[in-house]
């Protein structure tokens, strides 16, 4: 059977970082690839790509497709994404879409499209109820993993602070880009065949929700044809 690519999709605050994780450890054990951590990583080095993308950024311009496209196609070309992958943040765009769409095809690996779904209310209340450490960077949660003593940092008793991206209204704009963002690229992908599954990523713990995207990844090689296509 081919190797699968896990196409995940999930709004800010939904978990997809965990979710690739355990996904990964669970039943996908090839590369976690985010097109963000090869960005920054290309920027940290210094190299000539990092150059042009910091050029493009300090003048307020998006990083054009084709220069994220070559990015991942040289990553997917490497040999530890020969039997599977797991995409994060890529496709962003329609165009890049038909562009891995393209790339999977000529490595003849499987793709599999899973949306992380969870209320846009919860969501806010996840992410407005986080606080920092403005000295050590330690994140704390105030349902799940709040602070022994309210307001102070554990390990250096600074005073937290709520990012600026934390903040409600900036959250709701967020989520709504996203929703303009990835709606008509998930359209792409059924208009092109390829099934979008839907995973709540709210209504149970990390392990069971992975456990459910590693069952429509289970199903997408049982349903898939002689043609290769699901």
């Amino acid at each position: 059977m081919p190797p699968i690519a896990l196409i995940l999709f999930g709004s800010p605050g939904s978990g997809k970082g965990t979710q690739s994780r355990l996904v990964g450890e669970r039943c996908l054990p090839g590369p976690h690839i985010s097109t963000g951590d090869m960005l920054r990583a290309h920027i940290e080095a210094g190299d000539t790509i990092g150059a042009e993308i910091q050029g493009l950024m300090k003048s307020g311009r998006l990083v054009p497709d084709e220069l994220v496209n070559r990015l991942v196609e040289k990553r997917l070309s490497q040999p530890d994404a020969r039997g599977g992958v797991i995409l994060d943040g890529y496709p962003r765009t329609v165009a890049q879409a038909a562009e891995v769409r393209r790339m999977l095809g000529l490595g003849g690996m499987l793709p599999v499209v899973v949306h992380l779904v969870v209320d846009y209310d919860r969501i806010v209340a996840r992410l407005s109820g986080r606080r920092q450490c403005p000295v050590c960077g330690t994140l704390y949660s105030l349902s799940t993993n709040p602070p022994k003593v309210p307001g102070v940092c554990d390990l250096d008793g600074a005073t937290l602070v709520t990012r600026e991206d934390d903040q409600e209204e900036v959250i709701r704009e967020r989520l709504g880009e996203y929703d303009r963002q990835t709606r008509p690229i998930l359209d792409y992908f059924s208009r092109d065949g390829i099934e979008v599954v839907e995973v709540n990523g709210a209504d149970a713990d990390p392990a069971s929700i992975s456990q459910r995207i590693c069952a429509a990844l289970e199903n997408a090689h049982s349903q898939q044809g002689p043609g290769g296509c699901l």
